[in-house]
């Protein structure tokens, strides 16, 4: 189960178990590998659809699968690639999620507290006294990585102890009689060791088995009909994959019986994740305090936020609340977004862990996150069009004025004018202008442009009003 979040450009998602290391390249040989395609500009399903296709064979990923929501309503929902039986793979089929199933084993300790039957605040000696500092450690210390406990799984394959079951109190009893790797609450530090303690407490406050007690809570009445933890109750699933050291894409070797547990034990589809996101976002599966304690982000003894609450990270994008995770376990990679105010999400689930399948899922994301944006429109060209063309007036020396701010026209003297025909008239025609989403900022529409030149990049940043005209256009030495 490896630790594996990106969010946009700038990485976003929460930790999934292991940290995920540098992927090889798909196995085809360098003259048939196909070329990547880039991911698509504006939020187009069509385009969007595409260009995952594309990735998964540039990838040589096995198969995946994609579910876009979008203001509570599926936009687009696609299968890549074949299941383990040799059908076509489809939204509805299962895959191994790893650690995102986290947040379903917090949602069920909190649904207990809700009864009155356990506190995220119970110390974990109530529960498994043997262990270190025992008294010193809460439930909730657990479901937040702050614990100390070591995690049994820091590795990216399934080494010897994996491959023979393991009863999940036998794994808390070998876990955590150790030293801790710190001092409660002060790291943020991965482990998927309380995961399973915290598995296992449920099971005990409930009387039911794992996944009897999430079948029933949340599986059943969400219409969560492809999950569950017996994978051997979905023959159609999609079967896991890996590749060795840049070789073939091969069948990966399952961890066994009781390894993954509250940790990582889930197989779900993209669409039954769509729902319990939805669910998840209409605050339709706690209660309202055990809802923030599920979805707030934790403190360090220091006051340094974790950017993770109980199973889930969670950051603000752009002024959105993002609650995310991924997992990883032997074959098969997850991410899971949610944007709990414009009720939105991205689920990409891929039976291969080789790949770059989160570069995919962010690029993804990050169309979804433009478009929940308020962004004002503007009559005229496009921004970069706009760009473009003002560029190559202050290449020539003549700016039209009457397209410009009042503002920005003063702070176009004469001067200024010329440094700029000189500088730019020496770069020649750009090669190429692109535009980023837009954002908005004072009511304006504020887009960051890229100009590649001959010789060098150049970043520009547009303001303009909704009648087009310009307010602003800077350009900066990338």
């Amino acid at each position: 189960m490896r630790r594996s979040l990106a969010l946009l450009a700038a990485t976003l998602v929460a930790a999934c178990g292991r940290p995920q290391p540098p992927r090889p390249p798909p196995a085809h040989s360098s003259s048939a590998r196909p070329v990547p395609p880039p991911p698509p500009t504006s939020f187009d399903p069509a385009a969007i659809d595409a260009y995952v296709a594309g990735q998964v064979a540039a990838q040589d990923l096995e198969a995946a699968a994609l579910v876009v929501v979008r203001e509570g309503r599926t936009v687009l929902a696609r299968g890549y690639g074949k299941t383990a039986g040799g059908a076509p793979v489809t939204e509805g089929t299962p895959f191994g999620i790893g650690s995102v199933t986290k947040q379903f084993t917090c949602a069920a300790v909190l649904s207990l507290a809700d009864e009155g039957k356990l506190s995220l605040d119970d110390r974990v000696s109530k529960y498994f006294p043997a262990a270190t500092r025992a008294a010193d450690v809460t439930l909730d210390d657990l479901g937040a990585h702050l614990s100390g406990y070591p995690d049994y799984y820091p590795l990216d394959f399934v080494d010897q102890r994996m491959r023979a079951p393991i009863a999940p109190d036998d794994l808390v009893a070998r876990y955590t009689k150790g030293a801790l790797d710190f001092e409660p609450r002060t790291r943020f530090s991965y482990s998927n060791t309380g995961f399973v303690m915290l598995g296992r407490v449920a099971e005990r406050a409930s009387g039911r088995p794992f996944g009897a007690l999430l079948q029933e809570r949340f599986f059943a009445p969400l219409g969560m009909t492809s999950t569950t933890t017996d994978p051997r109750s979905l023959p159609d699933r999609a079967a896991g994959h890996t590749s060795f050291f840049l070789g073939a894409s091969e069948r990966a070797t399952s961890e066994a019986e009781g390894w993954l547990h509250g940790a990582g034990d889930l197989f779900s589809s993209a669409s039954d994740l769509a729902r319990w996101d939805l669910a998840l976002a209409g605050g339709k599966l706690l209660s309202e305090a055990s809802m923030r304690r599920l979805t707030t982000a934790r403190s360090l003894a220091d006051g340094r936020s974790t950017d993770y609450g109980c199973g889930l990270g969670v950051r603000k994008v752009g002024g959105e609340t993002v609650l995310a995770h991924g997992g990883a376990v032997s074959g098969y990679l997850s991410f899971n977004t949610v944007i709990p105010r414009t009720k939105s999400a991205v689920i990409l689930l891929v039976a291969s862990d080789h790949g770059s399948p989160g570069d995919v899922h962010s690029a993804i994301l990050g169309l979804v996150l433009a478009e929940s944006r308020v962004v004002p429109k503007v009559r005229g060209p496009a921004a970069k069009d706009a760009a473009a063309e003002l560029v190559r007036q202050l290449a020539t020396g003549v700016v039209d004025r009457a397209k410009l701010g009042a503002e920005f026209s003063e702070y176009l003297t004469p001067a200024r004018l010329a440094e700029a025909k000189a500088r730019l008239a020496a770069l020649g025609a750009p090669k190429s202008v692109t535009a980023d989403p837009p954002a908005e900022r004072g009511g304006l529409e504020v887009t960051r442009i890229t100009f590649v030149f001959e010789s060098r990049k150049v970043r520009g940043l547009l303001y303009r009003r909704t009648d087009g005209v310009i307010e602003q256009l800077l350009l900066y030495r990338d």
